[in-house]
Order: C-alpha cells, then structure tokens, then sequence
C-alpha cells in the first residue's frame, strides 16, 4: 500500500509538473492581439502533434479557433492561414515583411544561400540563375534529351521482374534524373555516394532542430556536409580539367557571358536546392499518377490515347522534344489533379521582417506564418466533388489560371522548376504507358502526411502493353 501511495504521488506531482509547463508556455504567447490557438510544450511546442495527426491536428484547431490560428511547431512559434483569399495576399506580398521563413532545420541543411532562405538582390541572383538553367531553350536543347535518355533506359526490362516497387522506384528516377542533368559525368559509385547521402539530408528537412547523435536532424547536417565535400571536389576537378561542360553545374560554373555569377557556395546550395526542390513532388506525382490512373481506368484510356498518338507521328527512337511536352493536355490535367488530390506540397513557409497586421491581429516580428493550402485542394466551393480523381476539371474550366491554384505556390516564389518537373514527369508516364500495362501486387495503403507515402511500398506486376 505504501509503495501504491508513493506511486500515485510521483504520478500526481509529473501530471501538476506537466500541467504548470503547458500553462506557462501558454502565458508566454498569450500577448494581445495575437491570433487564438494553442502552443504546447515549452521547446517542442506541438510539433508532435502536428507530424502525427497532420491534417487532422489542423482541422480540429481550425474546428476550435478558425482559419488563422496560433500554434508552434517545428522549432518555432507559427500562425497557420487556411483562408484561401487570405493564402494569396500573403504569397503575393513579400515586400510588405513577408518574405520566406522556412523551419530551421531546412535552412541549416539546404543552406543559407538557397532560394527559399535569400530574399531581396539575394533571391533575384539565386532565381535568375535557376531560371536560367529551365529557359525553354535549355529545355529543348539541353534538359529533355537528356530527360528522355535517361527514361528510355530506366524503364527497359520492368516487365521481366516479378514485381515492382513503384514508390522505390520513383524516388530513384526523380533523384537520378535530376542528377544526371545536373553533373552527367559521374560514375556509378559517385552517383551512389550521393544518393545515400540525399536520402539522409531529405528525412533530416523535417525534422526538430536538435543537435544530438542519432537524431534526423544531426544525420540531415551530416549528409549535406558530404555533398559539399563531394561538390567541392567534383568542382575542382573541371576547373583543372580545362573542360567546358553542358550540364547544369557547367552552366553555373561557367564565368564567361554569364549574367548570375555565384560564389562556390551558392553554387552547391542552387544544386542541392535543385536536386530537393524536385525530388519529393516528381516522385511522389510519378507514383500517384499510376495509382489513380490503375483506379480509373477511362483516365488511363485517354491518357494512353494522347500518348500512343505521339509515338505514332514519330520514329521508335525518336525522343521527345518540347513541343511534344505542350501538346500532352491530358496529361498535365492528370498530373495537377494528383497533385491536387495526393496534395504532396501541404503549404508553404512565410516569416515576418516586422510586427504587422493581417487578418485584424497583430503579427510579431520573426515569427512563421504556414500558408496551409492543403485544405483549398478539397473546398467544395472551388472543386466540384473535390474527393474524385477528375482530370478533366482541368480541361474544361481552366483551373490553372484561377487565384485560387497554388499547387506551385504563388507570387516572386512561384516555383520556377514547375515546367521542367511537368516534363519529367510527363516523360516517365509516356513511356511506361506506352511500353507497359499493370496490375496492383500490394501496398494499396497510403500514408498522406507529413508525406504521402506507401509505408509498405507499392508494388506492381508490370506486363508488356
């Protein structure tokens, strides 16, 4: 009985000692005029929550305090907007003290000169360069014999294996794709050096900024130290090689006749920046993609349709080329309404430069602001039947041009790789409807947040079409 006593008392004290945290971290945020809404723990905040529950944690806060809450996760004190009207004026008003805020954990690991972290001269340097490497004639001459190369040759022989991991294997077309066009001189032991080590720094972006061994957060730091060591080293070699180079780090690298000259480390953050911008939405597209096109079989007619219609005016070894791209109308409604209803990308990051006012509260100086678009993918007032997988919505109303598509982001910060992550994507569909037809092994199950996800992978039986 006496040990039962003490047992229930040390239980009391840890629930009054939990209750007194809660409360003082509460009182800390409670300043007048800021937004309802709840923090958490002191440190943690409700990052927890939030990368458990996901979109559940946001509809229940939303069911609570409304469309603009207080709350605080991923290191840092953050309001959440989920008010489409609202969503807009924030991405289009980065001159009035809302510039990108990205967690700190990303910023440590992409790097402090990567497009998301720089803003003013700073942005305009590291997105004129980017900008420049996806012009559309790099696209045409450049990027997509390269893109089209390399998907000829990754998807030759699946039908001859007894199943497919489609989520393991587009995470590895989307990074090697992007590789290759990046440096297309590595070897294969090189390109796996880096493949390991970006898996490592991808897992490490999402992660609590805490510096311990073994933690997500240390690996991610790790990982990126890597790359730079090897990036460095790759770097060193051409410039004593002599060589001129046509990828994407020749074209950065080059000093001659070259508007955006970079600094050796904005150099390796525009490339890591490059490999991650569209590592996670051109996998995840590609898997998705197939999983709804299996689900709706008049989708994947039409689709096949437009495809096997290219194949048909051009030679069997003849690659792609932009205008082919363009005319794939069909196939750019499948890829935004995957992107719409898998919504891969949840919202974007934004951080005030100085108190401001937005939404009637007052905002403090250098706390976030989450540009939570999930929710606007499924609004019943901009989406008919937001829940079905319906491409054609895309065709018929335009969708693309309305204020409220923000797939891509919005405003100075609209992603610039949008087109050439169209076209890989794009690229891979067209030759594996044309080349295959597929039926589900397992893996059906689907993780949505905080990414989507196939925890058991998603494997196909692939048979030749």
């Amino acid at each position: 009985m006496g040990i039962m006593m003490v047992i229930l008392g040390l239980l009391l004290i840890i629930v009054c000692i939990c209750s007194a945290l809660l409360q003082w971290n509460q009182m800390r945020y409670s300043k007048k005029g800021l937004p309802p809404g709840t923090m958490g723990w002191p440190v943690f905040g409700e990052t927890t929550e939030f990368l458990k529950q996901g979109p559940d944690f946001m509809k229940n806060q939303r069911l609570r305090y409304g469309s603009f809450f207080k709350s605080h996760i991923l290191g840092c004190p953050t309001i959440v907007s989920m008010d489409a009207e609202l969503n807009r004026y924030i991405l289009m008003n980065e001159s009035k003290g809302l510039v990108a805020g990205y967690p700190q954990s990303m910023l440590d690991i992409l790097g402090t000169c990567n497009i998301a972290a720089v803003h003013g001269p700073g942005h305009r340097l590291m997105r004129g360069s980017l900008l420049s490497l996806i012009s559309p004639a790099m696209m045409n001459d450049h990027l997509l014999p390269k893109i089209d190369d390399f998907m000829r040759s990754y998807l030759c022989g699946w039908d001859e294996l007894e199943t497919v991991d489609i989520q393991e294997k587009t995470k590895h077309m989307a990074f090697l794709s992007s590789l290759l066009q990046i440096a297309e001189t590595l070897t294969k032991p090189e390109v796996e050096e880096y493949r390991t080590e970006f898996f490592k720094l991808v897992v490490g972006t999402l992660s609590v900024p805490i510096d311990l061994p073994g933690t997500n957060y240390r690996c991610g730091v790790q990982a990126r130290n890597n790359i730079d060591r090897l990036l460095t080293k790759l770097m060193q070699e051409r410039r004593e090689s002599g060589e001129t180079f046509t990828d994407m780090l020749g074209y950065l690298m080059k000093e001659e006749d070259n508007r955006y000259l970079l600094s050796d480390k904005e150099i390796r953050d525009q490339v890591v920046t490059i490999l991650y911008s569209g590592y996670e939405t051109v996998s995840t597209t590609s898997m998705m993609a197939l999983k709804y096109l299996h689900d709706h079989p008049k989708a994947l007619e039409e689709l096949r349709k437009e495809h096997l219609a290219i194949r048909d005016r051009k030679r069997p070894d003849e690659p792609l080329n932009l205008d082919d791209i363009k005319s794939m109308k069909f196939t750019r409604a499948v890829i935004f309404e995957t992107s719409r209803l898998a919504t891969v990308v949840n919202g974007v990051l934004r951080k005030t430069t100085h108190e401001l006012e937005l939404n009637g509260y007052s905002i403090p100086k250098g706390w976030r602001i989450y540009v939570y678009t999930r929710e606007i993918n499924y609004d019943t007032s901009l989406y008919e039947d937001p829940m079905i997988f319906n491409p054609w919505r895309w065709m018929e109303k335009n969708l693309e041009s309305k204020s409220f598509f923000l797939l891509f982001g919005g405003g100075a910060r609209h992603c610039p790789g949008k087109e050439l992550g169209i076209s890989e994507v794009s690229s891979f569909i067209h030759y594996f409807v044309t080349k295959y037809k597929w039926e589900e092994k397992g893996g059906e199950k689907l993780m949505v947040f905080p990414r989507v996800s196939a925890p058991k992978g998603y494997h196909l039986r692939v048979l030749p079409y």
